[in-house]
């Protein structure tokens, strides 16, 4: 196992060096969708350290500038895929090769902040930008309330370079531990009741509770800690629900106890749609799976983010195929969901806009991210055709400004047995 680690870490290193030093880039010609304004004919974006200065029609392209001629191409935001495991699961087996869960006490685990384990040179994530994808969310597995997500910029560097942002929100797997049998929904909902009060009754008495002057509560400190902002309603409270009656329930607690809810999964969202509209609470789910994995879904239907996002509900398109991995080792897939949502019905505006800026806006890094503009982050790919189309490739990809062309793991293998090794059993 260590061999194996070590020879996967060597093969990483080996890929970052495909990043290019930093530069000014000029992408002409293509057709431009900026997401936050109308699409561009025969644009330019101009990327200058790092930081996109000009998106436009008649952009001038400054003296000594990359080109790169992005006619008959399609030119968009990097993708943001907003639920993944990616960086923290490695390829192999073994609790030293999964960074994404902590045991907690007593089913939280509130402070844990999985994105301390990240590692910028896991080998997935090479495929995971030839997809496309220059941004994801990471986030905790386990746990009534599992801990907090963080916003990762994919590009080798260190983890304060890498981080867009974190904490952006604290994940509730409400629904995860009825299904394994963990408890009922009464006993899990008087859980989370039972926290935000003792987290208010810490706030309130925080002197007295440092001093040991009143009782523990029955929680660690820094789970304690970590909820006071979900508590105070500035951190979105990510709540995995797919029954209509769960959904109801997230909302109903969410204006009981004052958090800024944000629903996952949501298989029978389009069920309350105009309820969760009304709340204004933004659904991150997919569009490529309508079979029920459990009983919480019967009611699961493909065209649940068209339904949703038509009620005016803010839906962020993640991956939702179950066996297809696409926490790990398919988090290029999004662009697929994002495919199919339109099949099902949704706008194709509004399903670029799914796995860009809806995200960034949701987790508060829209002033960075999700959008071609001056000012953002020079995370832009220029595609052969229509992203959402499954033949479309991602032919130049830009993170923070720098084209990254590193072989995936598929392409190394690819290439290593493109010529079938001789015959080894013959003397």
């Amino acid at each position: 196992m260590r061999a194996s680690r070590t020879g996967l870490l060597a093969l990483a290193c080996a890929a970052a060096a495909f990043a290019l030093p930093a530069q000014t880039v000029a992408i002409t010609g293509g057709t431009v969708y900026p997401v936050s304004g109308p699409v561009i004919k025969n644009g330019t974006v101009v990327i200058v350290n790092g930081k996109i200065t000009a998106v436009g029609a008649n952009v001038a392209v400054p003296a000594g500038a990359t080109k790169i001629d992005a006619t008959g191409k399609w030119v968009t935001p990097g993708f943001v895929n907003s639920s993944t495991v990616l960086g923290l699961v490695d390829v192999g087996f073994g609790a030293d090769a999964n960074e994404s869960g902590s045991r907690g006490v007593d089913d939280i685990s509130a402070s844990f902040q999985p994105w301390l384990g990240y590692n910028p040179l896991n080998a997935l994530i090479p495929a995971a930008r030839e997809g496309g994808i220059t941004t994801i969310a990471i986030w905790p597995n386990g746990n009534l309330v599992g801990g907090q997500g963080a916003m990762i910029d994919l590009f080798p560097g260190s983890l304060t370079d890498v981080t867009l942002k974190g904490p952006i929100g604290m994940v509730s797997e409400l629904e995860g531990l009825r299904s394994a049998g963990v408890g009922s929904r009464g006993e899990l909902v008087g859980k989370l009741e039972e926290l935000f009060a003792a987290t208010r009754q810490y706030i309130a008495n925080k002197e007295a509770y440092n001093s040991a002057r009143m009782r523990t509560l029955g929680y660690r400190k820094a789970d304690l800690d970590a909820m006071i902002p979900v508590v105070n309603g500035t951190l979105p409270f990510v709540v995995q629900a797919n029954s209509a009656s769960d959904i109801q329930e997230a909302l109903r607690l969410s204006k009981q106890l004052g958090f800024k809810l944000v629903l996952y999964s949501a298989s029978e969202g389009w069920m309350v749609a105009k309820e969760i509209a009304a709340a204004k609470v933004p659904v991150l789910t997919g569009a490529m799976n309508n079979i029920p994995r459990d009983f919480t879904e019967l009611n699961s239907r493909q065209d649940n983010a068209s339904i949703l996002r038509k009620a005016g509900v803010t839906v962020v398109l993640v991956g939702n195929a179950g066996g297809g991995d696409e926490e790990n080792f398919n988090v290029k897939n999004v662009r697929f969901e994002a495919g199919n949502a339109v099949g099902y019905g949704m706008t194709w505006d509004d399903a670029l806009r799914a796995v860009t800026l809806a995200p960034a806006e949701v987790f508060g890094v829209a002033g960075k991210i999700g959008a071609l503009k001056a000012g953002m982050e020079g995370n832009v790919v220029v595609w052969s055709g229509d992203p959402f189309e499954f033949s479309s490739q991602a032919e130049h990809v830009f993170v923070r400004g720098l084209e990254y062309s590193a072989p995936s793991r598929k392409d190394l293998l690819t290439e290593r047995y493109k010529n079938l090794p001789p015959d080894y059993t013959k003397p």
